[in-house]
């Protein structure tokens, strides 16, 4: 095996295995820098005897055994750390584990404890993403249209914060759940989000462990609550989305937009499951929130056959009773995208020129004003607008396609 399949091996270890080890050890140790530290040396280790060892049978276990053995050794070392000593000889015990308790998977427990309503709500989620979703910082720091330094500090802060009020690493009582899961789901659907269309330098288009493991785990949270509509909200509009992943990327490894996709090759029984999460929490009759709202709108979309068959009037009535809910800019654009079927591009383009400021440095903002300058044949405008799309674009993929439609460009 060569040096490029090792490092590929290691890759996808770290995307399988890191937040399970970092699970593993928080909740064994009760201390997250520990936890990461020791995950991390775990796979370094990996970088520098994989390449002579061989990549082993279980790249999982070995790893598990050395990030467990670089923890016990850190204790060692660390005299203030030496009553720890102790405690982490249970990690080889052979005596069976101790129950769980109500949330018997091991990344969803850290995942519910990690978001202690005593953090902030962007510390939580930030913390809980490098913790166990695999994500940098800099993953981070995209997914909130931040500075880098900014949710580093996030992240930080959060840690501090956890010691000095001596949160325990314990999973929540199903009393506790109500007032943790808007942070759980903010983190499940920011990491599946991660993994439909990734942006780090380097990685894949499209991360299917990350979308998948997303989906496993909003599954067993609709589990424990199957009457909150946000959990069953969030599963659903996942479930519409990984519906469509197979036809998201051509041979060329060019993003096909949603208009261009192959609407025969959508997964048909993730679209059936969806729906049939929609029409139970409308027969309750409650208000949707923001996820509901979000899989309603998908909804729309996977119901029509060809693209000129989608009821945009009805995705613009979804959008304002979201903006009601989540006046982001975020929000505010993607609107502007139905705004643009429904009243046309000058009235799509005037809304998204007023939101320059706030969403400055998102290629998402540059490349849908490209498509309206593109749309009211200002093509001059359009390709410099592409031309900051392709600059911010997060990976290779996505930059080939706006490449594509700025080269379709009239002179």
């Amino acid at each position: 095996m060569n040096g490029s399949d090792v490092g590929d091996a290691v890759n996808r270890a770290y995307r399988a295995e890191w937040g399970r080890l970092v699970a593993l050890l928080a909740r064994r140790f009760g201390d997250l820098d520990l936890a990461e530290d020791a995950a991390a040396e775990a796979f370094a280790a990996a970088v520098e005897r994989w390449p002579s060892d061989g990549v082993p049978a279980n790249p999982g276990a070995w790893l598990t055994t050395t990030a467990k053995r670089k923890a016990i050794d850190r204790l060692r070392r660390e005299s203030k750390r030496a009553g720890k000593h102790q405690e982490a000889q249970v990690l080889f015990d052979d005596q069976p584990p101790e129950p769980l308790g109500a949330v018997e998977d091991e990344r969803l427990r850290l995942i519910f404890t990690c978001c202690h309503p005593a953090l902030a709500m962007p510390a939580r989620v930030a913390l809980t993403l490098r913790m166990l979703g695999g994500l940098t910082v800099a993953d981070i720091a995209r997914a909130f249209l931040i500075q880098e330094s900014a949710a580093a500090q996030r992240i930080t802060r959060a840690k501090t914060k956890i010691k000095a009020a001596r949160i325990p690493y314990r999973v929540p009582s199903e009393e506790d759940f109500r007032e943790r899961v808007s942070g759980v789901l903010a983190v499940l659907y920011l990491i599946f989000n991660e993994g439909y269309l990734s942006t780090g330098v380097g990685s894949d288009p499209v991360r299917s462990e990350l979308t998948d493991e997303a989906i496993r785990l909003t599954r067993l949270a609709h589990a424990l609550m199957p009457d909150d509509g946000e959990t069953a909200g969030l599963l659903a509009l996942m479930l519409f989305t990984e519906a469509r992943r197979a036809t998201r990327l051509s041979a060329t490894g060019e993003l096909i937009t949603l208009e261009e996709q192959d609407r025969g090759s959508w997964n048909a029984a993730l679209i059936t499951e969806g729906r049939a999460l929609m029409r139970a929490r409308l027969a309750t009759g409650q208000k949707p929130g923001p996820y509901q709202l979000l899989a309603a709108i998908n909804a729309v979309h996977t119901s029509a056959c060809y693209v000129r068959d989608t009821d945009w009037s009805q995705i613009l009535d979804l959008y304002d009773m979201l903006t009601c809910l989540d006046p982001s800019p975020v929000i505010a654009l993607n609107r502007a995208v139905a705004v643009a079927e429904v009243d046309g591009p000058v009235v799509a383009l005037a809304a998204v020129d007023r939101l320059a400021e706030e969403l400055a440095g998102y290629h998402a903002y540059y490349a849908t004003r490209a498509e309206l300058l593109r749309r009211l044949d200002r093509h001059a405008e359009a390709r410099l607008a592409y031309d900051e799309a392709i600059e911010l674009a997060g990976n290779s993929a996505e930059a080939a396609t706006l490449k594509r439609r700025r080269d379709l460009l009239a002179s």
